[in-house]
């Protein structure tokens, strides 16, 4: 009783039975009540009744004196007319046109109204086109019934009851059916989910089912497509950690071992270098704890206001020695009248710092590197860094922000950094609110943009 399938069918089954009996029970009764009132007001039609009371009315222009016809009118309502078997007991009244009683064989009493729902259809009386008044028919439920009609009416219940047992058949094997295609595919996800936990991450289910399952079965491809893509961007992260560590190590521990086996001379310079080379070591360990912490959102942002004219004027002075020293144009260009930004200082001053130091490595001599500043709607500040450097190739814009990417794979990492430079400062744009975007033409113009909060006092 623990299987899904079973318990669905189950509840399939006892739902459909009780909506068979319910819908069975009731029609039983409903044509039962409504054959014999039709069998009753047949007999009265064919007993002649309505064309004497017709003559009656026709004669006397009322209805005074049809007492007197309490006998014919009981002959009528018991068993008149003609037909095998036993009569059927039923009770007549006449009203008028207004729906009073005139004739009450049966003694119902004066209380009797045509809207009474428990009464079958009136028969109307004309004379000459105009009704005059109402027979009605009476029957008890417990009626006997003419043989023949008795016999059909038998013929009816088992029609009904069977249909409803064939019903309840087709029910119970399409809830069966209905139950196991919505178990299926669960167990198929359930099997699924055993294998990623087992470490088979390219584990995918097929997408079969009703419409909700179908979409848990793509919510969990999309899922272990995404572990799976975690866990090889791991492996390559670790891979490239491994990889930037031992190229400064190895430099350190060959020239610790030169200067113990008397190849270099224990002076300053070699020291200096070793040194130089645990700065390296240092910087990168700095930079993956800040990208990871960045990543987590547990890097610490010490928001305030921040003039916009004076920050890039800063870094503007900062590389400009650099720039000049390579031939390049390096300004800032910052829009009238902006309301100060609402960000860290330092950690926006790491992002232009980044985003500038990588626009002028790839810039060629006699180029050009602009920062812009300019309004992005009511509440928003748009930067750019633009340079009219090599670019960037469209095979390589969708890397361009991995860990330890570089798109010019010729470069050493002391020339081309260590590739975690714009991972960095993509993850610092997003803790301040905006999304840092690029887009390049080869030889033409790489532009980084992001939008950033203005300062609200």
């Amino acid at each position: 009783m623990d299987r899904l399938w079973l318990q669905l069918t189950l509840g399939f089954a006892l739902v459909t039975c009780v909506a068979i009996f319910t819908v069975a029970f009731v029609a039983q009764r409903s044509v039962a009540e409504s054959f014999r009132g039709y069998v009753a007001r047949s007999q009265v039609l064919e007993s002649g009744l309505l064309d004497r009371l017709a003559s009656h009315y026709a004669t006397n222009d009322s209805w005074v004196g049809v007492e007197t016809g309490m006998t014919s009118l009981r002959g009528a309502g018991r068993g008149a007319g003609p037909g095998p078997g036993s009569p059927m007991s039923s009770n007549i009244m006449l009203t008028d046109r207004h729906g009073r009683v005139v004739a009450d064989p049966q003694g119902l009493g004066a209380t009797f109204n045509l809207e009474r729902t428990r009464y079958n259809d009136a028969i109307p009386i004309m004379v000459e086109g105009e009704t005059v008044g109402y027979v009605l028919v009476l029957t008890s439920r417990g009626a006997a019934l003419p043989l023949a009609a008795q016999s059909f009416l038998e013929g009816l219940n088992r029609a009904i009851w069977s249909a409803g047992l064939l019903a309840g058949g087709l029910g119970l094997i399409l809830g069966l059916l209905i139950a196991r295609g919505i178990a299926a595919p669960l167990q198929r996800l359930a099997n699924g989910a055993r294998r990623i936990a087992q470490g088979h991450l390219n584990e995918r289910v097929p997408a079969r089912g009703p419409t909700e399952v179908q979409a848990v079965a793509v919510a969990f491809n999309e899922m272990a497509g995404a572990l799976e893509a975690g866990e090889i961007q791991r492996r390559q992260m670790v891979a490239d950690i491994a990889h930037e560590l031992r190229t400064p190590l190895t430099v350190v521990q060959g020239n610790l071992r030169a200067i113990l086996d008397d190849v270099y001379p224990l002076d300053k310079r070699e020291v200096t270098t070793i040194y130089e080379t645990t700065l390296g070591l240092r910087r990168l360990v700095d930079d993956l704890r800040d990208l990871s912490l960045a990543e987590a959102g547990r890097l610490d942002l010490h928001r305030q206001a921040v003039n916009v004219a004076a920050l890039l004027d800063q870094e503007v002075a900062l590389f400009a020695e650099l720039a000049a020293s390579q031939t390049l144009s390096l300004a800032a260009d910052v829009a009238p009248a902006l309301p100060p930004l609402h960000a860290d200082p330092q950690r926006l001053a790491q992002i232009f710092h980044n985003l500038v130091s990588n626009a002028l490595r790839y810039t060629p001599a006699g180029g050009s590197v602009r920062l812009t500043a300019e309004p992005d709607g009511p509440t928003q500040i748009r930067f750019s860094v633009i340079d009219n450097g090599v670019g960037i190739a469209p095979e390589e814009l969708p890397h361009i922000f991995d860990r330890f990417y570089r798109a010019d794979r010729a470069r050493s990492r002391a020339s081309g950094g260590s590739g975690l430079g714009l991972a960095i400062t993509r993850e610092l744009v997003r803790l301040h609110g905006g999304n840092l975007t690029v887009t390049s033409s080869p030889g033409t113009e790489t532009r980084f943009c992001f939008s950033l909060p203005v300062f609200k006092a």
